[in-house]
């Protein structure tokens, strides 16, 4: 059994800041783990506004407090974020997400990541990053 508490895992290694500055997130659950997926606490911070295509990763996002949308890049289609949704990038959806109000996320990602990943410029994450 794996046991973790958020707010010491936000005062350790786990916490990692966006060097863009856009959000920040606490790797709960990681690949050294051995579950198949990793589990982050993600917070978006007001006003963020920037693109991302996960290429390597397929990502699940809970939005449990906060406002926002996300924009699809394929059609242009946007969608209202809030507490309570659910958006699930299945196609490695390249997509813009954009925060009105500071959002906090649970995020699942498969495959699962190392730990210190943050987005390349194409806005993935890498399939080899440092691992925690």
């Amino acid at each position: 059994m794996i046991l973790r508490n958020l707010t010491e895992a936000n005062q350790s290694n786990r916490r990692i800041v966006s060097p863009d500055g856009n959000w920040e997130s606490t790797r709960m659950l990681l690949k050294q783990d051995n579950m198949g997926f990793s589990f982050h606490i993600t917070t978006i911070y007001k006003g963020a506004d920037f693109q991302m295509h996960y290429q390597n990763h397929l990502e699940s996002v809970y939005c449990i407090s906060g406002a926002g949308e996300i924009e699809s890049l394929e059609d242009g289609q946007k969608h209202a974020i809030g507490p309570g949704t659910l958006y699930i990038l299945d196609k490695h959806d390249k997509h813009i997400l954009r925060c009105s109000e500071e959002m906090h996320l649970a995020c699942v990602f498969n495959p699962p990541l190392n730990g210190k990943e943050v987005h390349n410029a194409e806005g993935a994450y890498e399939l080899e990053a440092e691992v925690i």
